[in-house]
């Protein structure tokens, strides 16, 4: 038997020791929060993308009562900067969220299904995603989606 040890790389920082790009595009995930329709959880989440161009995209999740019909943030982010920039690669994405008592604590991670677009965006374009995830005590950032989804799946995979 052998064993696969795999590492990631994550930087924590503080809000103010951003750039002031980065609190930009984080304060605009934020602010999506608000925008998000989460009768059911309660739990709001908001993204922003910088694209190669310089342009900020944002996205809230929107629930539905017929649960699979609802979409989270980041692929409300994701979906419309892609179909409406199809030629500009995702710089960095930030994602924040916040339940009944305010933005969280700690980063949320985004879900499995999240993570599976934004690696196929981040391999769409060849360039790597930059993602940010915002917590009151400290924001993660990754500098890959390999970073969230290691051993992933992607086309190269049914080869």
């Amino acid at each position: 038997m052998k064993n696969l040890s795999l590492q990631i790389n994550i930087k924590i920082y503080d809000y103010n020791e951003l750039s002031n790009a980065d609190r930009e595009l984080m304060d605009q995930a934020i602010a999506a929060t608000e925008r998000s329709y989460a009768p059911y959880s309660h739990f709001s989440v908001g993204a922003a993308a910088r694209l190669t161009n310089g342009i900020i995209v944002s996205g809230s999740n929107q629930e539905n009562a017929a649960y699979p019909s609802g979409i989270c943030a980041e692929r409300t982010t994701l979906f419309y900067a892609n179909s409406q920039y199809p030629d500009q690669a995702v710089e960095t994405l930030a994602i924040a969220a916040r339940n009944g008592q305010g933005l969280l604590d700690d980063p949320i991670p985004p879900c499995g299904a999240c993570r599976q677009v934004m690696l196929e965006t981040e391999k769409r374009f060849n360039h790597p995603m930059r993602v940010l995830l915002y917590g009151e005590k400290g924001i993660y950032e990754m500098k890959e989606i390999g970073d969230l989804l290691p051993l992933s799946f992607k086309a190269s995979s049914m080869e």
